[in-house]
């Protein structure tokens, strides 16, 4: 059996929650702030591609504004990489509580560090400069 590693963390986004659960459930506004194609609906047992492919899995669950549920694809392993995003009020926007499980150890710092560099890293700076 592989080993898998959990990665669990908080980020601030200056938005509010309402916008930032647009901005990652919408492939409009996913491609303005990744640059790149995505294909994206919140609806349950939808297929969803981000980065041009370069992240690909299924949508699992959606709550608006609050909660998002995906599984992302690692190849053939036997537990779903399973995110779960929660997004709550915060007095600087929204707080972003990131729980991601299952992780390849050997993706695991790859995903680490894209979560921080690029992905959250990225949603922030949009509405920073927004």
């Amino acid at each position: 059996m592989a080993h898998m590693k959990d990665y669990k963390k908080y980020y601030i986004i200056p938005a509010p929650p309402q916008d930032v659960y647009k901005a990652l459930t919408q492939a409009a506004l996913l491609k303005l702030w990744t640059g790149e194609e995505a294909i994206m609906e919140p609806l349950p047992n939808t297929p969803f591609s981000l980065w041009d492919d370069s992240i690909t899995g299924m949508n699992i669950d959606f709550e608006l504004n609050k909660k998002i549920v995906q599984h992302w694809d690692f190849g053939e392993q036997e537990e779903a990489s399973e995110v779960v995003i929660l997004i709550h009020p915060h007095k600087q926007g929204s707080s972003v509580e990131l729980r991601h499980s299952n992780i390849p150890n050997e993706a695991f710092e790859d995903i680490s560090r894209g979560w921080d560099e690029v992905y959250f890293a990225g949603l922030a700076e949009f509405y920073e400069e927004g």
